[in-house]
């Protein structure tokens, strides 16, 4: 495997002169505005971004999938390649698993893989979307709110089961994702279909483990195009306040109409206190799942505005909340694009840190919307690749990942130990 050989130290000193020209100018400059660098450095060490087993090959869409050769063929590899984004990026040292296409077939050699590799299991995924095979009950119809009780209880059971795998490996929440709904006018009881969700989560709740959250995910359409069971925001918080203290919202960045004002969704639910985590990506239309920050960095910056400024607000930190990316990579290599999207992420949350909130405050309550904006421009035009550069250098990672994983062809030397052919599984 590439890790035990992988050194940044050459490259960086290659670069060292001019990083610390860059990173000594932007500090100056910051400090100028009563900005404190080494607070922004120390809120990006407590800052994880978590890598889905999936995203590591190539996805792809109905028409097509193009393998970038190299891909993980199994839990295995997949992690090695969660590792090796970390040493490079040094901000993703957790992998999420989508159970059945990641089923860790011996829970405690993969932990030990895992702490050799210096990794951590965030979220399990459970996937009642397909039909597996085997599979007894079909999901054409949906899972927790199908009309049938036995394919209910054969998904809450998928669930329970997704549940003791992350038990066995060390994590504590459960990402739970429908595709429940209708095509056709007619074809559900809508409130029927709800009702049933409803006690089929109340039913994996009550068997999860005392400290096991869960986390609901909504989306407005696809599969189901007519009514989705959990469509929107509202949905999906009215289900988590019935379900339990430990039950909460998942926003996934792409799960929107086009032009929802998604930062208002978040300070909304964040008030409430039952916001639980975030699928990063980016979209032109709606689930593209595109590059985080690909189309819209100025939308991600306000989304993490509200995020710092609530959670300021009740004085929790950063890792109170959930954070992963969820994209496919149909022509990018899928490492470079989370490499792509880790920067992004990162970059806008360091951008809404920098946000002068006194100021912002003062042009608030006087009804100056264009002092407000100028406040909000100032702090999402600001280049800040250096601070994220030094946070790298200082832990060992890349000054700039992409640089780094090309002047090292890691791409292939992935091909080369598994195979131009080789095709992650899972997707």
């Amino acid at each position: 495997m590439l890790l035990p050989y992988l050194t940044t130290q050459a490259y960086n000193d290659a670069h060292l002169a001019a990083h610390q020209r860059e990173f000594r100018f932007l500090s100056e400059s910051l400090q100028e505005k009563q900005v404190d660098v080494e607070r922004l450095l120390e809120k990006l060490a407590g800052f994880q971004v978590a890598i889905p087993s999936w995203a590591l090959g190539t996805g792809g869409t109905r028409f097509g999938r193009f393998p970038a050769g190299g891909e993980p063929r199994n839990l295995e590899e997949k992690m090695h390649d969660v590792a090796l984004l970390d040493r490079i990026a040094r901000c993703c040292g957790s992998i999420s698993l989508h159970i059945p296409w990641d089923i860790p077939s011996d829970s405690k050699a993969i932990r030990s893989l895992a702490n050799d590799l210096e990794l951590r299991f965030d979220a399990v995924n459970s996937n009642t979307f397909q039909d597996q095979p085997g599979q007894a009950l079909s999901y054409r119809y949906g899972s927790l709110s199908h009309v049938d009780g036995a394919v209910r209880k054969q998904a809450i059971e998928h669930n329970l089961e997704v549940v003791r795998y992350g038990a066995d490996l060390g994590t504590d929440v459960l990402s739970l994702w429908l595709s429940d709904g209708s095509n056709f006018p007619g074809q559900n009881n809508i409130s029927g279909a709800l009702e049933r969700t409803q006690d089929s989560l109340a039913a994996i709740y009550k068997e999860m483990p005392g400290e096991f959250r869960m986390f609901i995910e909504y989306k407005p359409f696809e599969p189901n195009f007519y009514a989705t069971v959990i469509p929107d925001w509202g949905t999906a918080y009215l289900l988590a306040e019935r379900t339990g203290d430990r039950a909460s919202v998942l926003v996934d960045l792409g799960h929107h109409l086009p032009n929802t004002n998604i930062e208002q969704i978040v300070a909304t639910v964040l008030s409430t206190g039952k916001l639980g985590g975030f699928h990063f990506n980016d979209s032109k239309y709606a689930d593209d799942d595109l590059t985080t920050g690909s189309i819209r960095p100025y939308q991600l910056f306000l989304i993490f505005h509200e995020l710092v400024s609530g959670l300021n607000k009740k004085k929790l930190p950063l890792s109170s909340l959930g954070w992963m990316i969820d994209a496919s990579h149909n022509i990018k290599d899928p490492l470079e694009d989370l490499l792509q999207a880790l920067e992004a992420i990162q970059l806008a949350l360091l951008q809404a840190l920098i946000v002068d909130t006194d100021a912002l405050n003062a042009a608030q309550v006087s009804n100056d919307p264009a002092g407000a904006g100028e406040i909000l421009y100032d702090a999402f035009r600001r280049d800040l690749r250096p601070i994220l550069a030094e946070y790298r250098l200082r832990k060992g990672g890349a000054l700039s990942p992409i640089q780094f994983f090309r002047e090292h062809g890691l791409r292939n030397e992935l091909i080369k130990q598994r195979g131009k052919k080789a095709l992650a599984t899972g997707l």
